[in-house]
């Protein structure tokens, strides 16, 4: 069974290289992440941000144009830590404005015994890693009139890029409330972030905050997202304000379940599933 296993993985993996070859020689001069296709990238810059995340940029080859990913978009990371045998493969989300050229950015947050994220945490400038563009959620601008956004811990990355795609647009009027929920204060890393959104955009983006161990004297609320966080966001859907709002949400299974599960909190709060949609 281990050499059939290993024999179809060869077949897949020298097929999509075959069909990456032919698409790349006819979309050279497309973005990079325009089409489907495995890109290796090259590290420019690592930056520790907080305690345990980091910010790693990556060269795009073409230094002139942007990445081709949409609003919203992922991409799934590919790599072989310690000479792996088999890849270790996760998604992360750029962080950086889409339309920017030249680079990417990811925020990855470091898990203790994560395979992945401790890999990338251990890359350094000139290190290179491989990459296929996934999309979410393709945004429309003003869809809907208001959307929350609730996330925990890292799940913050693709709020944080809708977020900024929606306010860096002048066409799109959309409403952001914005609930993270996170360990530590010091886990709250896009903080300034989002203070500037709030200050450049009055009305149009709000953030909460809620800390499971927060520190002494912290402004922010202690504990979990509940119903009774979201209702004090001003998120629940039996107001007639909140009938249209479009509920995102990425964090812990746990958390998503307990949001998400047919007698959860959303629907508590009068969400349909129809309007709720996972990262």
């Amino acid at each position: 069974m281990g050499t059939q296993i290993a024999i179809t993985a060869a077949v897949v993996g020298v097929g999509a290289y075959a069909w990456y070859l032919r698409s790349s020689s006819t979309n050279r001069d497309k973005p990079v992440f325009s089409s489907f296709g495995f890109h290796t990238l090259r590290l420019e810059s690592a930056e520790l941000i907080n305690h345990n995340t980091k910010k790693l940029r990556f060269d795009l080859p073409d230094k002139s144009k942007p990445s081709g990913l949409s609003l919203t978009s992922a991409l799934l990371t590919i790599s072989f830590p310690n000479g792996r045998w088999l890849p270790v493969l996760r998604p992360y989300t750029p962080v950086n404005d889409l339309d920017e050229p030249g680079y990417i950015e990811l925020m990855v947050k470091l898990y203790p015994g994560g395979k992945q994220s401790t890999h990338l945490h251990s890359l350094r400038p000139g290190d290179t890693l491989t990459f296929a563009p996934i999309k979410e959620l393709a945004w429309k601008p003003n869809k809907h009139p208001h959307v929350a956004l609730i996330a925990g811990g890292a799940g913050i990355t693709p709020m944080y890029q809708l977020a900024r795609g929606i306010l860096n647009n002048p066409a799109d009027q959309t409403r952001i409330t914005l609930v993270w929920g996170v360990n530590t204060d010091e886990d709250i890393f896009l903080r300034d972030k989002f203070a500037a959104f709030e200050r450049d955009h009055p009305g149009r983006f709000r953030a909460v905050y809620v800390v499971a161990s927060p520190a002494a004297g912290s402004p922010h609320q202690k504990g979990f997202i509940t119903k009774q966080i979201l209702e004090g966001a001003g998120l629940s859907a039996r107001e007639h304000k909140n009938r249209d709002v479009k509920v995102l949400v990425c964090g812990p299974p746990a958390m998503e379940k307990a949001l998400k599960k047919r007698t959860g909190v959303l629907a508590e709060l009068g969400y349909r599933p129809d309007q709720v949609y996972s990262f």
